[in-house]
């Protein structure tokens, strides 16, 4: 409903597991990174705990999404099982075969062991994750520590993950479980996200919608870690409500009293007296009133009582309040601003127009000197479909067809989207063709324009397939820092971190290597370990990043830059040499 008057591509607060979502804050790449462990050659039986809402399933889809080198695994989702049932969810997760008629325990055991056997024989390392594992039964418990006796003289054949709620780790503290509890070498409990991290989270998932940055004020930002206690999902829920609250007052920006009022209906119930309240308390701040205050007396002396006539006053007031905010709240939202921002077009209709069309109009050319004439050629043509116009650079000549999302749908191009909040700085290390978010001013007018060349302190710009080339002092007061831009991967792994083996960390070696002016030492280990770590964390300093120790697609953009395939378009290329 407000996606489009906001500018957005989606709406960014769902609370469906979206693994594209997953904001790495501290605690969740700790997370992550016990789950890529017990993925490893060495890894054993892990715990994952959070409260309710932290991201624990967002994780997990996550970890799915790597796509691990060697690795199968099988998840289970509901753990309310027999041991039988248990069991041949896993052979059915993992393709094992075994007696459909008359399931019993051993033959389920038999047939897993042998396909176990038969995956180890083959290289290959096995995985069993089951989600909210608090509601497991203490006999499937046991069977799962049994599990854990399935090994050769040197290997465990099974790796086994739970995930759960806090009440899992009260559960495995039990006398009776143990054993089970022995056998546990990873623990890590998911705690929710502080102030910082919750203005941070927001705005991160917004810049993935393809949204502003500023669309939540600082206040707002602050309410919602107040409200939410740092839990991601119920920050989803506030926010998402906060923006349609936004929307139905017809405002550009969330503010502290939207989220406050989102969060009580949100999560203390909606409905007509929910939306009375919420105005009542909006409309006391904006004419307050207040009991008499008494005045400063002597020791002992009594305070005074407010007046009757002025508490039969406020009576009268509220009730007043009370019959407007129901007024209020049964009016209808304003209408939608039938201009959404071409960054976030989720369904391009028109097909690309290359630069080769026709001579530059005379408002193009004048655009390159006057800074009025640049915001009004952005003005009239902010319709102008920049995302086609950024497929075309890199050679795509089809288009997402209606409804389709932008991002998801350049997968079929082997190409991925890189969106963030930067500087001319970043955008030059990246060295690719973008999509910049600008704002016109006055009125705060959303609209974009395909950045086709970075060179010195100009930027040329395609307008309308028109190229225009401005100073950057006079495009910066325009550009909010958001862009939208195009890569493509050499390798099949998109986040390369601790846990991870295969080829894909031979290429990181070999690549980290060439950053450093250094021969790549052989032979390549396939594993992660803490030196490739170190050295990861190295170049994303150098350049600029997070020294997360994660090689994810900002590193990627940059690591592909060492060695950039011939076809891949960049900023400090003239356009017409594309």
């Amino acid at each position: 409903m407000y996606a489009a008057y906001f500018g957005l591509r989606e709406p960014p607060f769902a609370i469906t597991p979206d693994p594209s979502y997953v904001y790495p804050s501290r605690h969740h790449q700790e997370a992550l990174a016990h789950l890529l462990y017990g993925t490893d050659e060495d890894g054993g039986f892990v715990q994952l705990t959070g409260e309710v809402g932290t991201g624990k399933t967002t994780l997990v889809r996550a970890l799915l999404e790597q796509r691990l080198d060697g690795v199968d695994i099988a998840l289970c989702l509901n753990p309310r099982l027999t041991v039988e049932e248990l069991l041949a969810v896993v052979c059915d997760e993992l393709g094992a075969s075994y007696p459909r008629e008359h399931q019993t325990l051993k033959p389920l055991l038999d047939a897993l062991n042998e396909h176990l056997l038969r995956t180890h024989a083959a290289g290959r390392r096995t995985v069993l994750i089951i989600d909210e594992a608090q509601n497991l039964s203490r006999e499937v418990l046991e069977q799962i520590r049994l599990l854990t006796n399935l090994e050769t003289a040197k290997h465990k054949l099974l790796r086994i993950i739970l995930v759960g709620q806090p009440e899992l780790r009260r559960l495995l503290a039990r006398p009776d479980l143990r054993q089970l509890a022995q056998r546990i070498t990873a623990r890590h409990h998911l705690s929710p996200l502080d102030s910082r991290e919750t203005a941070a989270y927001i705005d991160h998932r917004l810049r993935i919608a393809g949204g502003r940055a500023d669309l939540f004020t600082s206040g707002a930002r602050r309410a919602v870690h107040r409200c939410s206690g740092g839990i991601p999902r119920l920050i989803n829920v506030i926010s998402d409500r906060a923006l349609l609250g936004a929307y139905s007052q017809g405002v550009r920006r969330v503010t502290a009293g939207t989220v406050r009022r989102a969060a009580r209906e949100a999560l203390r119930g909606e409905g007509t007296g929910g939306r009375m309240l919420a105005f009542w308390q909006a409309l006391q701040r904006m004419i307050p009133i207040r009991p008499a205050v008494p005045k400063p007396a002597s020791d002992g002396a009594r305070k005074q009582r407010v007046r009757p006539w002025l508490a039969l006053g406020t009576g009268l007031a509220g009730l007043g309040m009370i019959g407007f905010g129901f007024w209020l709240s049964h009016a209808k939202p304003p209408p939608v601003d039938p201009t959404p921002s071409p960054v976030v077009d989720p369904a391009p209709s028109q097909p690309p127009t290359t630069t080769s069309a026709g001579p530059v109009p005379a408002s193009a050319a004048s655009a390159a000197s006057d800074p009025l004439a640049l915001v009004s050629l952005l003005r009239r043509f902010r319709e102008d479909d920049t995302n086609n116009r950024l497929l075309a650079v890199w050679g795509v000549t089809q288009t997402p067809g209606a409804g389709a999302a932008f991002c998801e749908w350049v997968k079929t191009q082997d190409l991925r989207c890189l969106t963030g909040r930067d500087d001319w700085d970043m955008l030059r290390r990246f060295n690719r063709p973008a999509v910049l978010r600008l704002t016109i001013n006055p009125g705060g007018i959303p609209t974009a324009a395909l950045l086709r060349t970075l060179k010195g302190d100009e930027a040329t710009l395609e307008i309308a397939g028109q190229a225009v080339t401005v100073p950057l002092a006079q495009l910066a007061p325009l550009w909010t820092g958001q862009y939208l831009l195009l890569w493509r991967p050499q390798i099949d792994l998109l986040l390369i971190g601790p846990g991870n083996t295969g080829e894909a960390v031979r290429w990181l070696r070999r690549r980290l290597a060439l950053a450093a002016d250094q021969p790549s030492p052989e032979p390549l280990s396939a594993t992660f370990d803490s030196a490739l770590g170190k050295q990861l964390r190295v170049f994303q300093q150098d350049n600029g990043l997070q020294p997360d120790g994660l090689a994810g697609g900002r590193t990627l953009v940059l690591l592909n830059n060492l060695t950039p395939t011939p076809d891949t378009p960049a900023l400090d290329q003239p356009a017409q040499d594309r």
